[in-house]
């Protein structure tokens, strides 16, 4: 383990790290291949879909004649449409992360959400969940580029007040470690999301929990 004095910032991913938001997310976009008459896929398949972005899990979950000009604007327009009416079917905050978050706001830590889930959604499903607990959520904007780009996490920490040296990221993908190493910060790999140890190890993750209990002597420096 490595040892610090404490994390004064924690900037968390969104899907698979503070909310389990998988159902939701495949049964909307099978929704959509059903009606143009596409193969579905088991909600399984989309955490491996799932992690860069809407545009990016629609093209991993759709055939090639979905990405015709018209049919890719139809395609992601029914998405958001059906997404924006189901997306608290199923989804709620993983086990004991609530708590969690209550425990490191008591101890001063500040707090964030860093996704490339569009930026409206993001925030309505973070206030809906978890709400009044994180001052700020940040989502995908139009013409920024997304994680693992580091632009809008630096925008975050400037917000926040951030250093890269006491930050820490917390994600369950690839994405998010290697958001956190073009940032450089420390990550932290989580092992309830959409994704394995294996790739979390490969990726570099500075810290790897298997449970959000785990995270708070890592942030608080008490291990």
């Amino acid at each position: 383990m490595h040892t610090h004095e404490r994390f004064t910032h924690v900037i968390f991913d969104l899907d698979g790290t503070v909310l389990d938001t998988l159902q939701d997310l495949a049964e909307s976009v099978n929704w959509v291949c059903e009606r143009f008459g596409w193969p579905t896929h088991q909600p399984e398949k989309y955490k491996y879909f799932a992690g860069n972005g809407v545009g990016k899990m629609l093209e991993r979950a759709t055939p090639p004649e979905a990405k015709i000009p018209g049919v890719w604007e139809q395609v992601q327009e029914q998405f958001y449409a059906y997404y924006a009416l189901h997306k608290q079917d199923n989804t709620c905050p993983y086990a004991g992360m609530p708590g969690v978050i209550e425990r490191l706001k008591e101890q001063g830590v500040s707090i964030a959400v860093l996704t490339n889930k569009p930026n409206e959604p993001a925030r309505a499903v973070m206030e809906h969940y978890y709400p009044g607990m994180f001052p700020f959520v940040q989502g995908a904007m139009p013409d920024l580029p997304v994680k693992p780009d580091p632009t809008l996490l630096k925008r975050l920490m400037e917000r926040m007040g951030a250093k890269p040296e006491t930050t820490l990221f917390v994600g369950d993908s690839d994405v998010d470690m290697h958001t956190a190493k073009n940032g450089g910060l420390h990550s932290c790999g989580v092992l309830w999301g959409f994704r394995t140890r294996e790739e979390l190890e490969r990726e570099g993750a500075t810290y790897i929990v298997s449970t959000p209990e785990e995270l708070v002597p890592i942030i608080l420096g008490e291990n």
